[in-house]
């Protein structure tokens, strides 16, 4: 089964205060948005293949509620300059006949998100990534969303993480094994987004307001 990448989130203050890094740097933000009994916003960056999230809980009580719980999005976020991966890593079909997950998981259907919609959250820790398998999302979805950056950077071109706990689900596996992202093991959790294939040769480091680094 095919997968490609569809978007990455990290974990951020409240209200995301670090997008703003990325809008001198010469990205356009697009729309923010909520998810109403999950207890978490964003502010996104849309790219024509897939998307930054930058996403925070926004209400403590919806983040440790009897559905959100199963998540650890609360652990996720609240750990996320501790033990916790402030990252997660989430694709869709390549075939839009492949709704199955392609790893082990457990479906998650949040009350934003109509039926009979469902996400996949793979079975890992809250050290490694949230691995999250839309069946339902496709590269049109993206590309049709896209408005171009003044930096000129058009596609997410590969991941590379970084990431002091060894990655050992399954999950995380399949997510190397289908090109998504190489991984290394190393003192500090970063990811390094490439975006159209480094023809540019440059490196942008938002550290440390965001473990990241773009590859220009």
């Amino acid at each position: 089964m095919r997968i490609e990448l569809d978007h990455v989130f990290v974990c951020t203050a409240p209200g995301a205060p670090e997008a703003e890094e990325f809008v001198r740097f010469g990205l356009r933000e697009g729309p923010p948005n909520r998810h109403p009994g999950q207890g978490t916003a964003n502010r996104c960056f849309a790219f024509a293949n897939a998307m930054i999230e930058l996403l925070w809980v926004n209400d403590a009580e919806e983040a440790q509620s009897e559905c959100s719980r199963p998540t650890q999005l609360w652990e996720r976020w609240s750990g996320r300059k501790g033990k916790a991966s402030p990252f997660g890593i989430c694709v869709r079909p390549v075939d839009s006949q492949n709704t199955e997950s392609p790893f082990p998981a457990w479906m998650y259907r949040p009350s934003y998100l109509p039926d009979p919609l469902v996400m996949h959250l793979g079975e890992a820790g809250v050290e490694e990534p949230m691995w999250v398998y839309l069946g339902f999302m496709r590269r049109f979805d993206r590309e049709q969303r896209f408005v171009e950056h003044p930096i000129g950077i058009c596609e997410i071109t590969s991941l590379a993480l970084t990431t002091p706990v060894p990655l050992r689900s399954t999950a995380s596996q399949s997510m190397v094994e289908n090109g998504i992202l190489s991984s290394q093991d190393g003192p500090i959790t970063l990811l390094e987004i490439e975006f159209d294939g480094n023809q540019r040769k440059e490196i942008m480091d938002f550290r440390p307001h965001l473990p990241v680094v773009f590859q220009l």
